[in-house]
């Protein structure tokens, strides 16, 4: 076993969506399984559902227990939860069965996580409207995380895709209440955290370009004040620590001179802002990372694709994307760990 190899426990999704055959599909790609030591965590019956449904037979034995997962060995193990009978989920429904599956595979590996011992974590596709019925309070995955860890206000969520990522200052927030948030603290907050992520994921000094919150940046106070009074100052303080920071910018704009390659990343004040952007730029490739935890969270940015499930034809592009994007940040945490 090479030692070197970050470990990340990788959590099945929605067993009624396309999750088993990604999950499938995505640890028998030898780039993936060359990147870190994997702990897939889930219902095996389900997996190997997946696995038919791809035309592929993974190499992966399965093991008792997680304490038994964290054992050094080669290559990446099964943790049979045995959570969920495959009799029991229709395909592309929503069901109690199946959100309770990935509820519990999910805090399997946040326990993990929680506890030091693995260097990522991520998951195929969840479906929430699934998962609440089973687990009321679910709102996403950051409160989940909040609530198995106890910690609160740590976290940050970015999409990447084609190399460019996108931050947000507010995210799952109603479009009304966005204004009262962009604040100085939460905008310099969301800067320095972006910098942080992205220097863990291979920058050296990220290049990121802010986003105004109001139409045409304000027009010099005429559609709005945010980005005189707040935006940017808060940019000329980032700029002052010898951060690489430019704006604000127009947000119908910044997009194409980040895909033309004059940025890394872009900051918006809120998450459609953003999202729509970035989908249109990669769908199919895009990574959902969560940062701020005790170690790197990523995933496919696309969700459970009810209407190709159990046809063989799930794209695991962004699958893998969100694999390799959390073995490089896991491979690089643990250097800077060692290293002090």
């Amino acid at each position: 076993m090479d030692r070197s190899l970050p470990t990340i426990a990788l959590a099945m999704g929605d067993p009624a969506g396309i999750s088993p055959e990604l999950t499938a599909k995505v640890i028998a790609l030898p780039d993936v399984r060359a990147a870190a030591r994997f702990i897939v965590i889930g219902d095996r019956r389900l997996f190997d559902v997946g696995a038919r449904t791809a035309g592929l037979t993974p190499d992966i034995p399965t093991v008792g227990s997680l304490d038994e997962a964290l054992e050094p060995t080669d290559g990446p193990v099964f943790v049979d939860m045995r959570n969920c009978d495959p009799a029991s989920i229709a395909v592309g429904e929503v069901s109690r069965d199946g959100g309770a599956s990935a509820v519990a595979n999910f805090r399997a590996g946040i326990g993990l996580a929680g506890a030091g011992k693995i260097d990522a974590l991520c998951f195929t596709p969840f479906n929430k409207g699934a998962m609440r019925l089973a687990h009321p309070t679910y709102t996403d995955e950051i409160v989940f995380l909040d609530e198995v860890l106890g910690i609160e206000g740590t976290a940050s969520e970015y999409n990447i895709m084609n190399g460019i990522w996108n931050a947000r200052v507010t995210s799952h927030v109603p479009l009304k209440g966005v204004a009262d948030l962009i604040t100085r603290a939460n905008i310099d907050r969301a800067i320095a955290r972006t910098r942080t992520n992205m220097i863990t994921a291979g920058f050296v000094e990220p290049r990121i370009a802010v986003a105004a919150l109001n139409p045409h940046a304000g027009d010099g106070g005429n559609f709005g004040s945010e980005e005189i009074e707040v935006i940017g100052p808060a940019v000329e303080a980032a700029k002052a620590k010898g951060y690489s920071v430019e704006g604000p910018f127009p947000s119908d704009t910044v997009f194409l001179r980040a895909k033309a390659g004059a940025f890394d990343a872009v900051l918006t004040m809120y998450h459609d802002q953003g999202q729509i952007a970035m989908k249109l730029i990669g769908f199919d490739t895009g990574v959902t990372l969560l940062g701020g935890y005790p170690v790197p969270i990523a995933t496919p940015a696309h969700g459970t694709a009810y209407e190709i499930a159990g046809k063989g034809v799930a794209n695991v592009g962004a699958t893998r994307q969100a694999l390799l994007l959390a073995a490089e940040m896991g491979r690089r945490a643990r250097e800077a760990a060692t290293a002090h």
